[in-house]
């Protein structure tokens, strides 16, 4: 007897002491501790019912509360059909966006917007369609997760942008450009048979977070995907996404005509290819009927185009919407372009090639504009297309997969990267003109809006390589959905999903996540510094990088280093890249002097003894920031060891590990930099800090050994 009690105790310990790998994100329902509260959520829960005809969207609504009901509250609970008659219970309800409450009739909310509100005894989830309620249901267990009130509940919120997007760098081969958290999700040669249960898990994250179109390939795309055989395997994905309110988009290969069609061009204004691309959209349509549309890389970093025939992007985005015909879809054009010039600015080209075609797009187009002007920085002043476009409705996309910060072994929460470029103001109609409200629609009145986030997902058990890269994930969707959100609210709401409820722990972590950019900077590219990492892989410092395939891949054609001083002039005297900004853009962005430091070397070249605001000469600022950037990671690393008892044991070792790899690649950094960047200055390490203990040499050596293949 006591041998079997000793046996049980060692199971029951087990099962207790499973670690948490992270699948479950933040869709994370375990049993809320505390039982008074649990109580009371349980008497207002006891049922569900779904008001009306019921659909597949719905019963997924159905099934994500009886998961998560009977996670956090240990209940198991029912379903009902049709309208109740009881109370303590939650009422799917899909209705007129003007009648979604009894006592409120005048606010509306658009297409896909919710009400959760409290209603003769019961908790009412409302909106005008299918997917509005499931977004509200989601919003429901949020509520229940962070383990706030539901007395007098009133949750009311709409989404600002229209079509709010995951891209996937995913290649057919199972590969991930950029990717960093194993391979593909997708296994192409097991579908449309078999259908892997992570699809599904896939579509709940997303659905949670508002995310409701996914592009499933690389924007340097395969023309295999327009095949009968390919897109069979799209439809089978097409089949579980939509379930959750989730269209699917294809990346297509330009010459695909040629390639795959046997045509003699792929010039878009040629009949024969109008037809071709026509005649293919038809058969994506017919396979996937609620497919989504196009998204398009072209004339970019040796990708084909319509200007390989003489013709521009707006031809070649039009003769896509055409082939559209009348289906509900959209094409979205990457503005992602620049020609290898050594004399020139990259940072300049996007907007020369696109500027002048503003109003030249069809309806059913839309422009994909990097929220900078070169590619995914650390820190980048918005790109000056935002604002410049009146005419024409512009996706911003921004980056998740790390693929110029530190990868999956470096902690940077992106929620700060992603509002300070929808908070900055363009002043296209005078103040107040903020990318997000470019983006949105709001400040010229467009009816169609876009936002596109490149994937971090892999096939790694936890979905993103770094554990806290989840939050990257997680703040994008709920900033695609409600760009006014704070980034430290976001960030505490996803602690709290996530990781721990321990009131100190969250605080403490929160923290961490919101000042963990800033820090990045401070040990890669402070200062305004950019485009000083690795060749190739984007990985590490190499700021001495001098010839590479093209000028523009190259470091020195973007920080200018010389005996005078640091920095890419963009002012009148340099490339005149600042002019491509309203007047009061270039006011605060245009004088040196009072310049913010975070843009400074974006768009000067200053004097290694120039005084800064902050007292210190530039090199001196340069090496405070690079030193005290890397001490920071220690910093963070102390907050973690901090919040270990509130932590899954093996997550906590997991980020642990990574936060050692982070410290010991900042000082990596620091000492590349600061050792280069003195043979130009000339000029010593200042206190208190202490010179590098190894030579440049040395370092170099670090960085040829990464670059290695």
């Amino acid at each position: 007897m006591l041998r079997t009690l000793f046996f049980l105790l060692l199971i029951l310990g087990a099962q207790r002491s499973v670690a948490d790998d992270g699948y479950r994100l933040w869709l994370k329902y375990d049993l809320l501790p505390d039982a008074a509260q649990r109580k009371a959520y349980q008497q207002a829960a006891q049922f569900v019912a779904v008001e009306g005809t019921s659909s597949p969207v719905l019963q997924s609504a159905v099934k994500e509360l009886q998961l998560g009901l009977k996670g956090l509250l240990g209940q198991t609970v029912s379903v009902t059909a049709g309208a109740a008659k009881k109370q303590g219970g939650i009422l799917l309800r899909v209705t007129s966006s003007a009648n979604v409450t009894a006592n409120d009739r005048s606010a509306k909310l658009n297409k896909e917007g919710y009400r959760v509100f409290s209603e003769k005894g019961n908790i009412v989830v409302a909106g005008p369609t299918d997917a509005a309620v499931l977004y509200g249901t989601f919003a429901l267990l949020r509520q229940l997760q962070t383990q706030q009130p539901l007395t007098n509940l009133a949750l009311t919120s709409s989404p600002k942008i229209e079509y709010r997007m995951l891209n996937h760098w995913d290649n057919p081969n199972g590969t991930v450009e950029r990717g960093y958290a194993g391979s593909s999700i997708w296994k192409w040669y097991e579908l449309p048979e078999l259908l892997d249960p992570r699809y599904l898990d896939y579509a709940r994250a997303n659905a949670s977070i508002g995310i409701n179109g996914v592009v499933i390939n690389n924007v340097n795309a395969s023309a295999r995907y327009l095949t009968p055989e390919y897109l069979r395997k799209v439809a089978a994905l097409a089949s579980v996404f939509r379930r959750y309110g989730i269209r699917v988009y294809l990346s297509v290969f330009w010459a695909a005509p040629k390639t795959l069609g046997g045509l003699a061009t792929s010039d878009p204004l040629d009949p024969n290819v109008r037809r071709w691309w026509t005649d293919k959209t038809n058969e994506i349509y017919k396979t996937i009927p609620d497919f989504g549309g196009f998204l398009v890389k072209a004339n970019s970093e040796g990708e084909p185009g319509p200007q390989d025939y003489g013709r521009n992007h707006a031809e070649g985005a039009n003769m896509l919407a055409e082939a559209l015909g009348q289906h509900d879809g959209i094409v979205m054009w990457r503005a992602f372009v620049y020609k290898a010039n050594s004399n020139g600015d990259r940072f300049k080209e996007a907007y020369e090639e696109f500027k002048p075609l503003d109003g030249k797009f069809a309806t059913k187009a839309l422009v994909q504009v990097k929220n900078g002007p070169i590619d995914f920085m650390a820190r980048e002043p918005f790109h000056p297309l935002f604002g410049a476009m009146p005419s024409t409705p512009l996706v911003l996309e921004v980056q998740l997969t790390q693929e110029y910060l530190g990868f999956a072994t470096h902690m940077v929460y992106l929620g700060p990267l992603i509002k300070e470029c929808l908070e900055t103001d363009t002043y296209a109609k005078g103040k107040g003109s903020t990318v997000a409200k470019v983006v949105d629609g709001s400040v010229d009145n467009h009816q169609i809006s876009g936002i596109a986030g490149v994937a971090n997902i892999g096939s790694d058990r936890n979905w993103t390589g770094h554990p806290m890269g989840q939050a990257n994930w997680y703040a994008y969707g709920r900033l695609a959905w409600d760009h006014t959100l704070s980034s430290a609210v976001i960030a505490k709401e996803w602690t709290r999903m996530t990781l721990t409820n321990e009131p100190k722990a969250v605080t403490t972590i929160t923290n961490m996540m919101v000042k963990s950019r800033d820090i990045y900077v401070r040990y890669t590219m402070p200062l305004g510094l950019h485009h000083i990492m690795g060749q190739s892989i984007h990985y590490g410092p190499e700021p001495w990088l001098a010839k590479s395939a093209r000028p523009d891949w190259t470091a020195v054609y973007y920080h200018k280093a010389d005996s005078i001083g640091l920095g890419f002039d963009r002012t009148a005297k340099g490339s005149n890249a600042l002019s491509l900004y309203k007047p009061e853009v270039q006011q605060a962005w245009g004088n040196p002097q009072t310049c913010p430091l975070n843009y400074l070397l974006w768009f000067h070249h200053v004097p290694w003894k120039q005084q800064l605001s902050t007292g210190r000469t530039l090199w001196n600022e340069l090496c405070y920031r690079y030193y005290t950037g890397a001490d920071s990671v220690t910093w963070m690393q102390q907050q973690w060891t901090q919040v270990k008892p509130a932590i899954d044991p093996a997550l906590h070792a997991d980020v642990a590990a990574r936060l050692q790899t982070q410290r010991k690649e900042a000082i990596w950094w620091r000492d590349a930099c600061v050792l280069y960047f003195q043979t130009y200055a000339k000029q010593p390490i200042p206190a208190p800090f202490a010179p590098p203990e190894r030579s440049l040499e040395a370092v170099k050596q670090i960085v040829d050994i990464y670059q290695m293949r």
